[in-house]
């Protein structure tokens, strides 16, 4: 692994503890897969439904049905 992608790894990780959606959102949005994972797992973690929703919107599958567990409740 490249020290690039240990240094976003580190941000991704950071970024999760803090609860830190647009960090995460601009990582994903740069195409980091680790980022968008964390994205959705944090929006979930925060009930960020707007977040989810975008998400959703954008074709993620992962985030509609995170979405879909949070509103069924």
């Amino acid at each position: 692994m490249s020290d690039d992608q240990d240094a976003i790894d580190e941000r991704i990780q950071d970024a999760g503890e803090r609860g830190d959606l647009a960090e995460l959102r601009r990582l994903a949005d740069g195409g980091s897969s680790d980022a968008a994972d964390q994205l959705i797992e944090t929006a979930t973690e925060l009930g960020a439904l707007d977040e989810l929703r975008r998400l959703a919107e954008s074709g993620n599958q992962d985030a509609a049905d995170q979405l879909a567990e949070l509103t069924e409740e």
